[in-house]
């Protein structure tokens, strides 16, 4: 049966990924809820916007009443609340955005949505998510290669890994994976939350590193790496995600966590040379590409090492990522090289590569 999903921050890059995917594969009707910060484009979405089953609602998840009106107008059947505040460097310039965005903002959320959820009639009611999207940054980090014995079986982050956040970024979106649990334990309305690795792909606003780096390498501008670059992620190609989380909202248990990866540990450094190389062969230059690197001082409190094992959902749902980090970054790369008018849009006005480093 198709169902109604209300996407929060649906202009994101994340976001607009699931909506995309929502009305091209799916039947299901779409809400988007979406404050347009700077992190939001519409044009993300203009492949989809004519669809007579999306709709679009400007709108602050820190505003209960237009929240509450949205929920009465489109009665939707599922939320699936992925706005947030995202970027570890400006958490650490300006923590107040993120304490507001990422813990009032789903404070709000969820009440609104405990109000709408507790007015429904029996059998709506029954069949109501509210799906709570986050990361893997609130566990903190994982030992690193260059710190145990080379015989030392390497840790995952898995579902019942403590939290351990290290940034104020991570440290708001692990208050709201808590808000959520505890409205399902006191008030029983029916949450799940699901925490993922690094996402990258098309439509990815360039202060993440990937899109940086591409940008900035084809700009002739400095690479900035932090530190060694030896801070490993895993790295997940966002057209999985968006479909591991369509499933999540779908199929997934009420009160169950599903933690999400890509299988693919990379060191930052790795990742850098690896566009640099692609980038050589498909748009070169007089030099290489990799001679742009600079190392630059290390972020505070950086964390060296995170990996997600994505067993659980692999084995309950069924999910496992279609794309692979080469098949994956040379598909990103070639979208960049062949939308440059989309980021020189998002680029005007509010891009900052010169100051940021490298990383998510």
């Amino acid at each position: 049966m198709n169902k109604t999903i209300l996407v929060t921050g649906g202009a994101g890059f994340i976001g607009s990924a699931v909506v995309r995917h929502l009305i091209n594969d799916t039947e299901h009707n779409v809400i988007n809820l979406d404050k347009l910060t700077y992190a939001g484009n519409l044009e993300s979405l203009a492949s989809v916007d004519s669809s007579e089953r999306y709709h679009f609602e400007k709108v602050d998840i820190c505003d209960a009443g237009e929240v509450g009106r949205v929920l009465k107008t489109y009665r939707p059947d599922i939320i699936m609340h992925l706005a947030a505040e995202s970027h570890v460097d400006r958490s650490i310039d300006g923590p107040g955005e993120f304490i507001q965005t990422n813990v009032v903002g789903t404070y709000t959320l969820l009440e609104q949505a405990r109000a709408y959820w507790s007015g429904l009639k029996e059998g709506k009611k029954e069949g109501f998510k509210f799906h709570h999207i986050s990361t893997d940054e609130v566990y903190g980090d994982l030992p690193h290669p260059d710190e145990v014995d080379d015989s030392t079986e390497l840790p995952l982050f898995t579902e019942t890994t403590p939290y351990a956040p290290s940034s104020p970024y991570s440290a708001s979106k692990a208050s709201s994976d808590q808000l959520v649990r505890s409205w399902l334990r006191t008030y029983k309305l029916p949450t799940l939350v699901t925490n993922c690795s690094n996402n990258y792909g098309p439509y990815h606003f360039p202060e993440k590193l990937i899109p940086l780096v591409i940008l900035n390498a084809l700009a002739g501008k400095p690479l900035p790496v932090y530190g060694k670059g030896n801070q490993i992620r895993d790295w997940l190609y966002v057209e999985d995600h968006a479909r591991a989380l369509v499933l999540v909202a779908l199929e997934g248990v009420i009160g169950e966590t599903y933690n999400i990866g890509g299988h693919n540990e990379k060191q930052n450094i790795e990742v850098v040379q690896t566009i640099c190389a692609i980038l050589d062969d498909v748009k070169p230059k007089g030099s290489k590409y990799a001679e742009q690197i600079t190392f630059v001082q290390d972020r505070p409190g950086h964390d060296m090492r995170y990996a997600i094992d994505a067993s659980k959902i692999q084995r309950e749902l069924g999910w496992t990522p279609r794309e692979t980090f080469e098949s994956g970054i040379r598909k990103t790369v070639e979208w960049y090289l062949n939308n440059e008018a989309w980021w020189k849009a998002v680029q005007d006005g509010s891009y900052q590569g010169e100051r940021l480093g490298v990383n998510s």
